[in-house]
């Protein structure tokens, strides 16, 4: 944890940006498996870690925004807890850490609620996204657990969002111990990407590094020679010279805090001529990104320039024709790059997703896009200093969205479809580093995992 200052000064953040009322949140508990004492991993709710910090099951916490008081509700173990689990500390000890003075029985969470509601207080939370905390709710508040997503309190979301966003000093060191932990999960993928290897083999050891250094993974591990699946998850290939392998991973520190790099390697350490002349693409448009990106820049506008690079630069190889602004502002260029250039980081991989991403990347002036592939950018405002965020611009060639967009003769001013049939099995690149936002421009967050193609190469034969 840090130390209870921190979460007191989160706190009070929060009250003063709330008019009224009470904000509750529910920590996360422990989620059967396969049956009950036999549970997923434990991860704790992000929004309960960072106001109150207690990494623990079976908590909630709770802010009064009149009186300024704060409370943690949970039950001391007994007899039966500490045979299997050993002494724990109590409930009022854990809150201390906090910097709360308060705390009481769990039992007592739906009476202090209802208490205040008889008194036409307003009892804020957020949107809950599990099914226990749910249920939690609907019971607390006599509401239905399946409409609590829809009773969140927006003015408690936007308050939250306000304050996550920004990343302390001491956020900022642990995603830098995250990223290190990243760079030794690509580094090893890159040493192990030879033909006659599993996907599943390489998977592994990159998890258990991440396992190993800190909290484990921070999202399951993207890994694939089929890179043109943006989150492809299977990993039952076995690796072949020539292909290219997506490896796009992070991993959480230990209090929590996330990465995310990718990098593309070419199985057997050599790139080919036709995969270094799409990968040259993909790395000028994540290079000049980083070097645009600072306050005031709008990650919308960032994105809508690596997509120009994309265009610019395919339209040199055939693939693309015509003007490549014109291109990417009727969305022709999103065949070859579907998604967004990147996204929030912090306690969440997705910074902060389960908020509602148009709370989080728009506003009343910035409104979400449409247009297939601009729809999905996260966020698109402009950068303040401590934002942390990812760029990840990638080309990818799926065979059967081509084959849609060809029959559709859709964007055919632009595209060069008998080009792009050359390139039906070459696969997908994807590069992503994270980024800290300063107050003159970004910087790297963790150490730099090999990018260029001699870096890359010689990081194989290594």
């Amino acid at each position: 944890m840090f130390e209870p200052e921190i979460y007191r000064s989160r706190r009070e953040r929060l009250s003063s940006a709330m008019v009224d009322g009470i904000a509750l949140f529910i920590g996360n508990v422990e989620s059967p498996m396969n049956y009950p004492s036999n549970t997923y991993h434990w991860r704790q709710d992000s929004d309960f870690l960072y106001f109150f910090g207690l990494d623990l099951p079976g908590l909630a916490g709770v802010i009064d925004f009149e009186s300024g008081e704060s409370i943690i509700f949970g039950n001391d173990v007994d007899i039966d807890d500490i045979i299997w689990m050993g002494p724990q500390p109590t409930v009022s000890a854990l809150s201390e850490k906090a910097g709360v003075f308060r705390s009481l029985p769990l039992k007592n969470l739906e009476d202090y609620i209802r208490e205040a509601t008889s008194k036409g207080r307003a009892v804020h939370f957020l949107p809950p996204y599990r099914a226990e905390t749910k249920m939690t709710l609907g019971a607390i508040l006599s509401e239905n657990p399946c409409k609590m997503r829809s009773k969140a309190s927006e003015s408690l979301i936007r308050a939250v969002v306000a304050l996550r966003s920004v990343k302390e000093e001491c956020e900022i060191n642990e995603i830098e111990k995250a990223g290190k932990v990243a760079y030794e999960m690509q580094v090893t993928a890159m040493r192990m990407c030879k033909p006659g290897v599993t996907e599943r083999e390489i998977f592994g050891t990159m998890e258990g590094i991440a396992w190993s250094k800190g909290s484990g993974p921070s999202f399951p591990t993207i890994l694939s020679i089929n890179g043109q699946t943006l989150h492809n998850h299977s990993h039952d290939n076995i690796l072949k010279e020539g292909r290219l392998m997506v490896s796009d991973c992070g991993a959480e520190s230990l209090m929590h805090y996330s990465s995310d790099l990718t990098r593309t390697t070419p199985v057997g350490g050599r790139f080919s001529q036709q995969q270094k002349e799409i990968y040259e693409i993909v790395l000028k448009a994540n290079t000049e990104s980083i070097s645009l990106a600072g306050p005031g820049m709008s990650n919308r506008d960032l994105h809508l320039n690596a997509c120009r690079i994309i265009a610019t630069e395919l339209k040199s190889l055939g693939i693309m024709k015509g003007d490549p602004a014109e291109a990417v502002e009727a969305g022709a260029h999103a065949l070859f790059m579907p998604h967004g250039l990147g996204h929030m980081m912090g306690l969440d991989v997705h910074d902060m997703e389960g908020l509602g991403e148009d709370f989080v990347g728009y506003n009343e002036e910035v409104r979400r896009s449409r247009q297939f592939g601009l729809a999905f950018l996260r966020f698109a405002l402009p950068y303040k200093p401590g934002h942390v965020f990812t760029v990840e611009p990638g080309i990818y060639f799926i065979p059967e969205l081509i084959d849609i967009w060809k029959s559709e003769k859709r964007h055919d001013s632009f595209i060069n479809y008998s080009r792009v049939e050359s390139y039906r099995e070459f696969g997908g690149i994807r590069v992503e580093d994270d980024l800290l936002i300063t107050a003159d421009g970004s910087r790297f967050l963790g150490p730099m995992a090999p990018k260029s193609i001699s870096d890359v190469e010689d990081t194989c034969r290594s």
